[in-house]
C-alpha cells in the first residue's frame, strides 16, 4: 500500500499489521531523523514534516543515506526485536547491523547444523547448484563433480556474454590492491558484484541467518553472502556489467552502481532473495517452543519511505 503524507513523504507500510507474523518484511528510510514519540517510531524530514511508523509494522528498518537515528529509537528497536540495518541506496552497500536475526534463532541453528553435517551440507549445495542449472542433474554427483559442472557453466556464460556484447574476455582477473590494472569489464564486474553482495547480506540478516556460515564458500566473514549472490548474479549484475562495457564509453563504477540500484528497485530483488534462501533449507526449518513465529515474506512485503525532495 502506498501512502502520501505530502510531496516529500511516501511509504508502502500497512499501519494495521501489528502481529509479528503479519508485519511487513522491511521498510527503507532515507533523508530523515528517526525518533520515538508516544511509543512509536517517527520519521521527520528537514522541514519538520513527520510520519509515524507503528512499532508492530515492520521486522526490519533499513536506514539509507541521509538518515539519523536517536538513542531512544535504537532502544525501542531492540525492545521490540526490530532489526536495524545501515545500508547504501536501495541496499547496494551494507555498512552495519544491530541485533542480526534478533526475532528468532532457529534458522541460524539450522544453518549451522547443515554446514557441519556432511550429508546435509551436500543437500544444500545440491539445491544451490540445481537452482542455477536449467536442466536437472543427478543428486548422486560428488561435490567436486558439481563444482566442475558449475565451473564449466560459468565459463560458458562469460563466453556467451562476450560474444553477445562484443566485449573481449580473457577471464576473471583483477587485483584489489591495483584496481587500475584490470580491464574495463573486470572492473565493472567487481563493482556490480559488490552491489549484489550488499543487498544479499541485508537479506541474510533480515531472514535470521549468518553471513559467515557458507556451504560452497567457506572461511570468510561473508561466505554465505557469496553463496547466495552466486544464485542470481549471472541473471542480474553480470549481464549489466557486460552491457556497460560494450558501450565503449568511459563508464565509471558510479554509473554501474546507480544502474544496479535501479535494477534492485524495479525487480524487487530484496524480496526475492529471502524466500530463495529459505528454500535452501526446505523441510529443515522448524519452530520449536519459545521461538517467535516468523513474518511471511510474500511478493507484497517490503516498503520504501523517503523524506527526500521529490
Amino acid at each position: 500500500m502506498r501512502l502520501v503524507a505530502d510531496k516529500t513523504f511516501m511509504t508502502w507500510i500497512d499501519t494495521c499489521s501489528i502481529p509479528l507474523k503479519e508485519r511487513s518484511s522491511y521498510i527503507f528510510l532515507e533523508y530523515g531523523r528517526l525518533d520515538v514519540e508516544e511509543g512509536a517510531f517517527v520519521l521527520r524530514d528537514s522541514k519538520g514534516s513527520r510520519v509515524q511508523i507503528p512499532v508492530g509494522a515492520v521486522t526490519c528498518i533499513m536506514l539509507g543515506p541521509g538518515t539519523d537515528i536517536t538513542h531512544e529509537a535504537v532502544k525501542l528497536a531492540a525492545a521490540v526485536k526490530c532489526l536495524l540495518v545501515w545500508v547504501g541506496e536501495y541496499g547496494v552497500r551494507l555498512y552495519s547491523a544491530g541485533m542480526p536475526g534478533g526475532h528468532r534463532c532457529d534458522r541460524l541453528l539450522e544453518q549451522a547444523r547443515c554446514a557441519l553435517d556432511p550429508d546435509l551440507r551436500k543437500s544444500v549445495v545440491y539445491r544451490m547448484y540445481q537452482y542455477r542449472f536449467d536442466e536437472p542433474f543427478s543428486p548422486g554427483l560428488s561435490l567436486e563433480q558439481m563444482r566442475g559442472k558449475e565451473a564449466y557453466r560459468v565459463k560458458s556464460i562469460y563466453r556467451s556474454l562476450s560474444e553477445e556484447y562484443g566485449v573481449t574476455w580473457t577471464g576473471r582477473r583483477y587485483d584489489a590492491n591495483n584496481w587500475s590494472s584490470a580491464d574495463v569489464v573486470n572492473r565493472l564486474l567487481s563493482t556490480a558484484n559488490s552491489c549484489l553482495y550488499g543487498i544479499c547480506e541485508a537479506a541474510i540478516l533480515i531472514a535470521g541467518y549468518s553471513p559467515s556460515i557458507g556451504f560452497i564458500h567457506s572461511g570468510r566473514p561473508r561466505s554465505f553472502v557469496y553463496d547466495v549472490a552466486d544464485l542470481m548474479k549471472y541473471e542480474t549484475v553480470v549481464p549489466l556489467a557486460f552491457r556497460y562495457a560494450s558501450d565503449h564509453r568511459d563508464h565509471s563504477e558510479s554509473d554501474v552502481r546507480q544502474e544496479c540500484r535501479e535494477m534492485f528497485r524495479k525487480e524487487r530483488i530484496l524480496e526475492r532473495i529471502v524466500p530463495l534462501i529459505n528454500s535452501l533449507f526446505e523441510d529443515r526449518i522448524t519452530d520449536p517452543g519459545g521461538v517467535v513465529e516468523p513474518p511471511a515474506f510474500s511478493e507484497s512485503d517490503g516498503g520504501f519511505y523517503s523524506g527526500a525532495d521529490s
